[in-house]
């Protein structure tokens, strides 16, 4: 499982002009699912999530977390983010996960966010999605479990 994290002070999703998914300051996180992902990834992936420390202390220091400084977390389904890009000029989806099991596992994580942390946003597995963000650094990192 892969998360493109990127530190944000705020984003926002939106499907056919309508805000489905929206935070101030905190992490907008691109999921994409692999074949061989499971629900073991995922927890993994969600401990990175809120515990990885990303955010300035008083010293400016990345010495915080997410559920340190309270921010909002916003997950977002994109299956594009495992693609094979190593040769050619068009992306493989061979590695990623069929739409069903995609499907179940990102709506476990985001159901195991909601379960362990108040701030959880997220977009609509399968839409087309319009994301609008800012992001505060730029700071972005890929995880992958």
């Amino acid at each position: 499982m892969k998360g493109l994290i990127q530190r944000v002070s705020q984003a926002r999703v939106e499907v056919a002009g309508e805000v489905v998914g929206a935070i101030d300051q905190g992490l907008l996180v691109l999921v994409g699912v692999e074949r061989e992902d499971d629900q073991a990834r995922a927890d993994k992936l969600l401990h990175k999530l809120l515990n990885y420390r990303i955010f300035g202390d008083d010293a400016g220091k990345m010495n915080r977390s997410l559920k340190d400084i309270g921010g909002g977390l916003l997950l977002v389904s994109q299956f594009t983010l495992v693609a094979d890009t190593r040769s050619g000029l068009r992306p493989s989806f061979s590695s990623a996960a069929p739409p069903a099991l995609g499907e179940s596992l990102y709506d476990y994580l985001l159901t195991q966010a909601r379960q362990q942390y108040p701030h959880v946003a997220c977009g609509r597995f399968g839409a087309e999605m319009q994301v609008h963000m800012v992001n505060d650094g730029p700071v972005t990192f890929l995880i992958e479990t």
